[in-house]
C-alpha cells in the first residue's frame, strides 16, 4: 500500500517529508578536566580570558586570572598560543609600577579602598602568572624578546619602595622573572647615563630586611655578573659583597648561605676583584668562615683498621708434665718376659698413641737399650731394627719413616711418651734443701701438716730451717710459724683485666721461659689498630661552592709575584739593578699593591691551616686541593 503525501497546513510548511540521511560525524574535542575547556583556551583574538582581562570588570578579570593561575603551571602552556595574552598580562603590572604603587603607599596608615586593593591584586597576580610561565622554555624566549619586559622590571626596581610590605610580593616576582632572562640583560656603561636594574638590586641587598628578597636578589646578581659583559660594573666595595659576607655565618639558613656563596663566587671569579678583596678588612674572617662551613657540612664515620702482624704466643703459666720413667716394680715385672712379648709390654708401658706425636728412632731405641742392656747377661735383648719394627704391632696407626733432608731424619710418627699424672707443683715440699721425695700435695693445708712432721722429727729446742735455700736458725715454736712464710698462697694472684693469659715472643725460634728477658727484642703488638675518621658522602653544593672560593683565594695568594729580571745594557744584557724612570711609577705602585695583598692572603691561609687539616672530602681530586693548600700554608710560615 502506497504512502499518501500529507496535506499542506500552511505556506511556510513543506508539503512533503525529507528523505532520511545519515548525520555527519561531528568532531569530538579531547576529554579533559575542568579549566581546560576549549571555549576559553582557543588560540583566537576573541579568547574569553583575553577579553576578560581587558574588559575592566573586576569580577571578569579575577575569573581570567584565576584560570590562568591553573593553566600556567602546565608545562604545555605557552603565552604566544593565545594571541594578545602577553600584552593583556602586562597592562596591570605596568599600571602598578607607574601610578598604582603610589595609591597603595599613600594608604600605609589606613586600609586602602576596595577598588585600589583589587587593582593591586590584579597587578600582582598578572606578574605572578608571567613568573610561573617561565618554567616552559618557549615562554622564557617570548618574554626575553618582548620589548616591554625589561622596562617593566626596571621601573619596578626603581619606583617601588622596597621597605613597603605591599610591594614585597610584586618585587619578588619581578626579580625572579628578571633572573629567568638574566642572560639577555646587559648593563649599560655608567657614562651612558641610562637607568639599569643594578642600582635597585644593590639598594635591596643593602637596606632591605626581607629575607626572601635578599635571597632572590643575591642569586640574581650572581647570575648577572656571570655574564662577562657586565663585569665592568662590578665594584670592589659593592654592597652585595658586604651583604654576602654579613649573611655567610648563618649556617642554619641554607638558602641564604647558598645565595651568599653564589654571589661571592661570581664576585671573586673576576681577577681584579679578588686582588682587591685581599685588602678587605674582613678577608681573613671570611676565609675562616668558609673553612668552618666545610667542617660543619662534612659527614664522617670512625674507621678502625688492624695493622698487627701475626705473633707467636705461649701460655704465661705452663704446667710441665714430666715423661713417665720405668719404675723398679715395672722393670722387675718386664725382665722375666720372653722377647718380643717383653718389648710389646714395654712399649705399652712407656708410650701412648698420638696421631700428631713424633720422636726419632734413635731416641726410641735408646730408651729400650737403657732399660734392658744392664741385664743382658740374664735376659737377652732385641736389636734396634726389631724394636722399631715392633712399633706397628703395638700401635697399628704408628709408622716408622724417613723424612727427606738434607739431612734425612729417621722418625717414628704416631706415638708419644706417656706423661706422669701428678698434682700441681705449687704444693710440693721443698724441705731438706728440696730433696724431699714426697709427691706434691693438693692443698696448702696438706703441705703444712707435712712440714710439721719434718719439724717434729727433729730433737732439740733450736733448729735450722731447711726449706729450699733458707737456713735461718729458730726454735721449734717459732719455726712452726716461720715455715708459713714459705707456703704458697692457696689462691693464684689476681690478674689485671688487661693482662693476657699468654706471652708474646719476639722471634719465631724464641723459647719460653726467656733466659735473659731484659735484653730480648721488643715483641710485636698483638692488637695494633689505627683508628681514624673518613668521609662517607660527597660534600653538598654549598660546600663545593665554598671550596671553589677558597681555591680562588689560594691560587691568587700563592702565585709568583716577582717580576721577570730585566736586561741592563751596561751589564751586557745580564740582569741587574735598573733605575726606574718616571713612566714606570704607576706600574711599580700596582705591583706593590698586589704583592701586599698576596702577602695578606698567605697570612690568612697560615691562620686557618689547623682548621683545614680537619677537612676531609671523599672525592680524591678535591681532597688533593685541601692537601696542597695545607702544605703551602706550612711553607708560608716564617722561617726561624
Amino acid at each position: 500500500m502506497a504512502l499518501q503525501t500529507p496535506a499542506r497546513t500552511g505556506t511556510a510548511t513543506p508539503g512533503f517529508f525529507r528523505a532520511y540521511t545519515q548525520p555527519t560525524a561531528q568532531r569530538v574535542g579531547p576529554n579533559v578536566t575542568d579549566d581546560y575547556e576549549r571555549w576559553y583556551t582557543d588560540a583566537t583574538p576573541s579568547n574569553r580570558m583575553v577579553l576578560s582581562l581587558r574588559c575592566g570588570i573586576h569580577t571578569e578579570i579575577g575569573w581570567a586570572l584565576d584560570r590562568l593561575h591553573r593553566l600556567c603551571t602546565n608545562d604545555q602552556f605557552t603565552l604566544k598560543a593565545i594571541p594578545g595574552l602577553t600584552e593583556a598580562l602586562f597592562e596591570w603590572p605596568e599600571w602598578y609600577v607607574t601610578q598604582g604603587h603610589l595609591e597603595s603607599e599613600n594608604c600605609s596608615f589606613f586600609t586602602p579602598s576596595t577598588v585600589t586593593e583589587k587593582k593591586r591584586r590584579h597587578a600582582v597576580e598578572s606578574l605572578f602568572i608571567l613568573r610561573n610561565s617561565i618554567i616552559n622554555e618557549p615562554n622564557v624566549q617570548e618574554l626575553a624578546n618582548y620589548s616591554r619586559t625589561q622596562p617593566l622590571l626596571l621601573r619596578a626596581l626603581t619606583n617601588l619602595d622596597v621597605d613597603a610590605e605591599t610591594n614585597s610580593e610584586f618585587l619578588l616576582n619581578a626579580i625572579e622573572l628578571l633572573q629567568a632572562i638574566s642572560q639577555r640583560v646587559v648593563f649599560p656603561p655608567p657614562s651612558a647615563g641610562q637607568n639599569d636594574p643594578l642600582t635597585g638590586l644593590l639598594h635591596i641587598v643593602e637596606h632591605s630586611s626581607n629575607r626572601t628578597l635578599i635571597i632572590a636578589t643575591l642569586s640574581l646578581l650572581g647570575q648577572l655578573f656571570s655574564n662577562s659583559s657586565n663585569l665592568p660594573r662590578l665594584q670592589a666595595e659593592s654592597p652585595a659583597l658586604s651583604a654576602s659576607i654579613r649573611y655567610l655565618p648563618l649556617f642554619i639558613d641554607k638558602p641564604l648561605v647558598e645565595a651568599s656563596l653564589n654571589y661571592l663566587y661570581a664576585h671573586l671569579s673576576h681577577p681584579p676583584m679578588v686582588k682587591s678583596f685581599f685588602h678587605h678588612h674582613l678577608m681573613p674572617s671570611t676565609l675562616r668562615i668558609l673553612v668552618s662551613l666545610l667542617l660543619s657540612e662534612q659527614v664522617e664515620e670512625t674507621v678502625s683498621k688492624d695493622i698487627s702482624i701475626p705473633a707467636r704466643t705461649v701460655p704465661a703459666v705452663t704446667a710441665v708434665t714430666p715423661d713417665h720413667d720405668l719404675t723398679q716394680e715395672e722393670l722387675d715385672r718386664l725382665l722375666p718376659m720372653p722377647e718380643p712379648q717383653r718389648c710389646y709390654e714395654w712399649m705399652r708401658t712407656m708410650f701412648v698413641a698420638k696421631p700428631e706425636g713424633e720422636m726419632t728412632q734413635v731416641d726410641f731405641w735408646n730408651l729400650y737399650k737403657d732399660a734392658f742392656t744392664p741385664h743382658v747377661e740374664r735376659f737377652p735383648v732385641l736389636v734396634a731394627s726389631d724394636v722399631i719394627k715392633n712399633v706397628n704391632v703395638v700401635f697399628p696407626q704408628a709408622q716408622a719413616m724417613v723424612l727427606p733432608g738434607p739431612p734425612q731424619r729417621f722418625v717414628v710418627r704416631g706415638v708419644d711418651r706417656r706423661k706422669e699424672a701428678q698434682d700441681s707443683p705449687r704444693f710440693k715440699c721443698q724441705w731438706d734443701k728440696s730433696q724431699c721425695s714426697i709427691p706434691a700435695y693438693g692443698s696448702a693445708g696438706e703441705l703444712y701438716d707435712h712440714l710439721l712432721q719434718h719439724i717434729d722429727a727433729f730433737e732439740g729446742t733450736e733448729l735450722m730451717c731447711l726449706w729450699s735455700t733458707c737456713s735461718v736458725p729458730l726454735s721449734k715454736a717459732r719455726l712452726r710459724s716461720h715455715v708459713l712464710t714459705h707456703m704458697p698462697s692457696a689462691q693464684l694472684p689476681a690478674k689485671h683485666a688487661s693482662q693476657d693469659e699468654t706471652v708474646t715472643l719476639s722471634l719465631t725460634d724464641e723459647t719460653y721461659p726467656i733466659v735473659d728477658p731484659t735484653r730480648r727484642d721488643p715483641p710485636p703488638l698483638r692488637n695494633a689498630a689505627v683508628t681514624f675518621r673518613q668521609p662517607i658522602v660527597d660534600p653538598p653544593s654549598a660546600s663545593l661552592t665554598a671550596l671553589l672560593i677558597i681555591r680562588i683565594l689560594f691560587r691568587t695568594s700563592f702565585v709568583a709575584t716577582d717580576l721577570a729580571p730585566r736586561a741592563d745594557g751596561e751589564r751586557f744584557g745580564f740582569p741587574g739593578v735598573v733605575v726606574e724612570d718616571d713612566g714606570d711609577n704607576v706600574t711599580n705602585e700596582e705591583y706593590t699593591y698586589e704583592a701586599e695583598g698576596e702577602r695578606k692572603g698567605r697570612r690568612a691561609f697560615v691562620g686557618v691551616r689547623k682548621m683545614m687539616e680537619e677537612v676531609r672530602i671523599k672525592d680524591e681530586a678535591l681532597m688533593s686541593w685541601i692537601v696542597e693548600m695545607v702544605h703551602a700554608a706550612y711553607d708560608g710560615l716564617p722561617q726561624s
